[in-house]
């Protein structure tokens, strides 16, 4: 039977995860024998290649495994993938995402056997009434135009896009350098509601928004690519409020030094508001458990700091100028 998509889901060492991701595919209304299911690990991964071994031997859809030889990012694990896809078409989701029992006709019955085209679904995040800040921030997805958790595309679509850029070696920025590639080769996106992917939020660990701050080094490298489209669909402004927050602490830390009391007064004001000004609008339409608002507090004053660091380094290690 002819393979008229393949579905390319990049891992490393989440096998259960994934077998909720697999176990979701089974339940597709399209014919098992018209779709493949291609796993990349981002790594040699023992875990994962024996559960996929044990659950291939059953009553479902052609699994091929694949893993690149060193950890090189989910960019690089997708690009494995659909080089490696036997249909022309190919959807992308990741292994903490459950699709749809429609999601793949959905995508094909949109498929007028185009050559070059892409298909954006549509991801739902659950969210308790009050979530925490990092739960609310995974739902940003929803609102986005292009994720790789939820598209699919044609293999000359890719080809021509030049595939995923694996200098983003990590989970942050890779669907939007996609994105923005296609926009420029005038590759049509189509929007498929119908699509539809649950990205549950996994249970983060307390602080995890400074771990989180890291990525934005490869804002610098989206940026030095594309400038116009990053200030229109990613940040259209510099973090003003970020550079105004480490202005006022280096101004109190002068003031200090120097034992000038109107600087180091009027640094400690400003800092003080602004960095209770963040916390504030991080706590609005989340929880108010005590233990997320101590996280939020201490947080607050460390993500101003980060983030620009992070945004220098990028910015220093990609040679282009981004505030």
């Amino acid at each position: 039977m002819e393979i008229k998509l393949s579905v390319v889901i990049p891992t490393y060492r989440r096998p259960k995860l994934l077998l909720n991701c697999l176990n979701a595919l089974t339940t597709q209304n399209f014919d098992p024998g018209a779709f493949e299911i291609i796993v990349v690990s981002d790594g040699p991964d023992k875990l994962t290649e024996t559960m996929l071994t044990n659950w291939s031997k059953l009553n479902y859809p052609l699994v091929r495994y694949f893993h690149t030889d060193e950890k090189k990012g989910p960019a690089a694990a997708r690009n494995y993938g659909w080089l490696n896809a036997r249909a022309k078409l190919v959807a992308f989701t990741d292994d903490d995402c459950l699709p749809d029992e429609n999601w793949l006709q959905a995508f094909y019955s949109h498929y007028q056997q185009e050559h070059i085209v892409a298909f954006s679904g549509r991801t739902i995040v659950p969210l308790p009434e009050k979530p925490t800040d990092y739960e609310l921030n995974i739902a940003g997805l929803q609102s986005a135009d292009f994720i790789t958790a939820n598209c699919c595309c044609t293999k000359k679509a890719l080809a021509l896009a030049g595939g995923f850029d694996e200098q983003f070696t990590m989970a942050w920025r890779e669907d939007s350098d996609l994105e923005f590639k296609m926009i420029q080769a005038n590759i049509p996106i189509v929007k498929v509601n119908g699509a539809i992917v649950t990205h549950p939020v996994r249970e983060a660990p307390w602080g995890i928004s400074i771990k989180e701050q890291r990525k934005t080094l490869y804002n610098a490298l989206l940026y030095k690519k594309y400038p116009a489209l990053y200030r229109q669909k990613i940040q259209p402004v510099p973090p003003v409020h970020y550079y105004t927050v480490v202005v006022s602490f280096l101004i109190m830390i002068v003031g200090l030094a120097f034992h000038q009391s109107t600087m180091l007064y009027g640094g400690l004001l400003f800092w003080t508001a602004l960095s209770l000004w963040f916390v504030f609008q991080r706590l609005r339409a989340t929880t108010l458990q005590p233990r997320h608002v101590l996280e939020m507090m201490v947080t607050s004053l460390c993500i101003p700091f980060l983030s620009l660091y992070w945004q220098w380094y990028g910015a220093i290690k990609y040679r282009v100028f981004l505030l």
